[in-house]
């Protein structure tokens, strides 16, 4: 019995392993489909390129859908990611942006990020400036023509490429206003069971001529450039509308959108991220055509047709529609050029301080000069007899220190002198009131004190004080009549 046994319990362990391990394998399927499958993954494939001419701002409206303040330009061909979030689903991505040089030389590295793996990842931004809108048009034409070239010398899928110029059309065929996709479709979609079968416009002859098969966006840059032209270059409103349905046409031929943006002014830069993580990522973007603001202008891709467009032809007074671009919106040679900051090339340390040095010791040779002549006195000059006075008693009066034995033995000898003419003087016989005032006591008495202060003035020896060379000039000035203490000196 132990042997039947062991031989019913034999066959029943292989099958157990066996169901075991269909079981991992079944559920292994389940989870890695529900995570291929999973509507909260965001993809990392996608790309942004974007090309235009030179100074256009490319560099700075990314750095704008960034939140970067500070942008810094490369060369060449630039890399940028803009952080894309999505609050719905918890989720988060990087969207990888490629900038190619305003120089068309350096088309040759196109091939690096358009190619057979990246193609079905791409969007393109088309890029010009309005600050020359006389080169608005003609650099859309050749930057567009750049990318085709480079699509044609890629190796892909003629399936794949019908495949994707089928998805252009049919997402421009199908656009619906976000005002009109809930009225209308129920009413646009028919069919029975599972099968839906959509009703799709017919295109006029202009659109989509050039379609490549990729989501094209014309970004016309520095709108806010448009005061400047009214001022300085006499725009009119005809000038404005004549260049956006010239951009509108343009716009048609790739099936792509059109936006005004002016990072200066923060216009439309929002709106166009928006519009840019809806067009690669499905993110829901409720924000119709604007037309109002002529600097503002926004058309996305499906809802511009070419009724639409001849709605401008209204302001067209002084030009045609079919006329030549570059025949109305023309170059100006004579009016003020765009003015533009010129670099400032620094100077070495040494050539810079060197000629600090120089200005320093020009300045320090004219200070010396100035101090020089301004205590130099002209030795030459011979004072008169009205100018010794004054003289005299300025010498006196001066806070200036006179050094040495010379000065002080010139002004005792000119204070002597004065004196001894006053002594000396003699009346004549016609002045008898003046000679009986002079032999007056108290005359005499003003003499004697004068020959004692001059004396003692010669025995010290050094210049007179302050309130002495008053004395001296109040005698000066004293009449031969005049009597009291006031004429006296103070000894």
């Amino acid at each position: 019995m132990a042997r039947t046994g062991e031989k019913m319990t034999e066959p029943t362990q292989p099958n157990e392993l066996k169901d075991e391990k269909e079981g991992i394998s079944i559920w292994s399927t389940i989870l890695s489909q529900v995570q291929a499958s999973s509507p909260n993954k965001l993809p990392s494939c996608k790309l942004v390129l974007i090309l235009g001419d030179d100074e256009c701002g490319k560099t700075s409206l990314i750095a704008k859908l960034q939140g970067n303040e500070d942008p810094k330009k490369g060369s060449g061909l630039e890399y940028h990611y803009i952080l894309v979030r999505d609050e719905y689903r918890d989720d988060h991505t990087q969207l990888g942006v490629w900038i190619l040089d305003g120089d068309p030389w350096h088309r040759n590295l196109l091939k690096y990020v358009v190619n057979e793996v990246s193609f079905p990842h791409i969007t393109v931004l088309l890029a010009a400036s309005m600050t020359q809108p006389w080169n608005i048009l003609e650099s859309l034409e050749k930057w567009a023509m750049i990318l085709e070239e480079n699509l044609d010398r890629l190796k892909l899928d003629s399936d794949l490429v019908k495949e994707f110029k089928q998805k252009t059309l049919k997402r421009f065929q199908e656009y619906l206003e976000p005002r009109d996709e809930i009225e209308n479709v129920t009413s646009l979609k028919k069919g029975s069971g599972s099968e839906e079968e959509t009703i799709s416009l017919p295109l006029d002859e202009i659109t989509l001529t050039c379609n490549v098969g990729l989501d094209v966006i014309v970004v016309v840059t520095k709108t806010d450039f448009m005061s400047t032209l009214e001022k300085d270059y006499d725009y009119k409103d005809e000038h404005f509308d004549f260049i956006q349905q010239a951009l509108r046409k343009f716009c048609l031929k790739f099936g792509a959108s059109l936006v005004y943006t002016s990072v200066k002014e923060d216009k439309n830069c929002d709106l166009l991220y928006k519009y840019l993580v809806h067009k690669i990522y499905s993110f829901p973007f409720k924000t119709p055509a604007l037309l109002v603001e002529k600097d503002s202008v926004f058309i996305p891709s499906g809802w511009d047709n070419k009724n639409k467009i001849s709605i401008l032809y209204e302001n067209l007074k002084s030009v045609t529609p079919d006329d030549v671009y570059s025949d109305f919106i023309v170059n100006p040679t004579i009016r003020k050029p765009v003015q533009r900051e010129g670099e400032i090339a620094a100077e070495e340390d040494q050539t810079f301080l060197l000629k600090q040095q120089n200005l320093l010791n020009q300045q320090l040779s004219t200070s010396v000069r100035s101090q020089e002549s301004s205590m130099r006195t002209p030795s030459g000059a011979e004072k008169t007899s009205d100018r010794r006075l004054s003289g005299t008693t300025t010498v006196q009066n001066s806070p200036r220190k006179i050094d040495g034995p010379d000065a002080v033995a010139g002004s005792e000898g000119v204070l002597q002198n004065f004196f001894n003419s006053l002594l000396n003087r003699k009346t004549g016989p016609g002045a008898s009131s003046s000679s009986a005032s002079l032999q007056s006591p108290e005359k005499v008495s003003v003499r004697n004190d004068a020959v004692a202060e001059l004396d003692r003035m010669m025995r010290l020896k050094k210049p007179l004080a302050p309130n002495q060379s008053n004395n001296i000039d109040n005698l000066m000035n004293a009449s031969p009549g005049d009597t009291g203490p006031s004429s006296s000196p103070q000894m």
